[in-house]
C-alpha cells in the first residue's frame, strides 16, 4: 500500500477552498491533491505579494515616479503572463503594457530607438514592455529582420540610451524568462493544439526550435554586453510558470525603493 500523503488542518483548509476544489474537479479521475495545494500555495503568495505591489504604485504615483519594467526571453517563456499577474489589480490609469508591432516603414527610417522613447513611462506611471528595444539584440539578428550594421550600432549605443534614461530618475528594470528546449517545445505544441491559443503562435514561433542555438549566442552576447551595474538583467527560471511570477513581483518589491517613504 502506497504511503498516503499526511496534511495540515491548514493545508486541508486551503484544498477546500473555492480555488482548491475548482482545481480538484478540473483534475477529473487523476486528482493529484499535492500538486493542487502547491498551486493553492502560489496563488495565495501571489495575491499577498498583488497587495504590496497596489502599495508599490501608490508611492510611484504620489512622488510622480518613472518605472520601466523589461520583460525579455524566448518565444512562450511566460512574459505575457506574468505581466498579465502583475498588473492584475493595478489602477489601469498608471501604468501601460507595450507590446509594439513590426516598425512602419515610417518607423524603420527612425532612430532605433525613437519608437519606444514615445513609450516610456511619465510622472507617476509604470510601464510593462512584453519585448522591448532589445528585439535588436536577439530576435532580429537571428531572424535576419536587421542588418548586421544595424545590430552591431544598437549593442554600441544600448548601454549609454540606458544610462542616459536612468540618470534622468528612472528606474529600468530588465527581466529575462529563461526555459528550456524542451519545455519550449511543450508549450508550443499546447499553443498549436489549443484553439484559445492557436492565434499566439507565428511564423518567428514556428522556428524558434530549429534556430534555438542561434538564439542562445545572440542571447549570451547580450548578457554579457549589456548586463550593467545601473541596468543589470534579472534572469528567472521559467519552466515553471508560478515560479516565475512570484520571482518577478518579489524582485519589484525588493529594487523600488516604496518601502524606505513608509519608515
Amino acid at each position: 500500500m502506497e504511503d498516503q500523503p499526511n496534511f495540515s488542518i491548514k493545508d486541508l483548509k486551503l484544498l477546500n477552498s473555492n480555488l482548491g476544489i475548482k482545481l480538484l474537479l478540473k483534475q477529473g479521475d487523476q486528482i493529484n491533491p499535492e500538486k493542487v495545494l502547491r498551486t493553492v500555495r502560489s496563488e495565495k503568495t501571489l495575491e499577498d505579494l498583488q497587495v504590496e505591489l497596489i502599495k508599490l504604485q501608490q508611492w510611484v504615483i504620489k512622488n510622480n515616479q518613472r518605472v520601466c519594467l523589461l520583460f525579455e526571453g524566448r518565444d512562450a517563456a511566460g512574459k505575457g503572463g506574468a505581466i498579465r499577474r502583475a498588473t492584475h489589480h493595478l489602477n489601469p490609469r498608471n501604468y501601460k503594457v507595450v507590446a509594439l508591432p513590426r516598425p512602419t516603414n515610417q518607423e524603420r527610417g527612425q532612430w532605433y530607438f525613437q519608437r519606444y522613447i514615445n513609450k516610456l513611462p511619465n510622472p507617476g506611471e509604470m510601464v510593462f514592455f512584453d519585448r522591448s528595444w532589445y528585439n535588436r539584440a536577439v530576435v532580429e539578428p537571428v531572424n535576419d529582420f536587421c542588418t548586421e550594421e544595424e545590430y552591431e550600432r544598437f549593442m554600441d549605443e544600448v548601454n549609454n540610451f540606458e544610462s542616459m534614461i536612468t540618470n534622468d530618475g528612472m528606474i529600468l528594470i530588465k527581466f529575462y524568462f529563461s526555459i528550456t528546449k524542451e519545455e519550449q517545445k511543450k508549450r508550443f505544441e499546447d499553443i498549436s493544439t489549443n484553439p484559445l491559443k492557436r492565434w499566439k503562435m507565428s511564423p518567428v514561433d514556428d522556428k524558434a526550435q530549429e534556430l534555438w542555438d542561434d538564439y542562445t549566442q545572440y542571447k549570451e552576447r547580450m548578457f554579457e554586453h549589456t548586463n550593467t551595474v545601473k541596468a543589470p538583467w534579472v534572469i528567472l527560471k521559467a519552466n515553471r510558470k508560478t515560479v516565475a511570477r512570484v520571482n518577478v513581483i518579489k524582485h519589484m518589491l525588493n529594487t523600488v525603493p516604496y518601502k524606505e517613504a513608509a519608515e
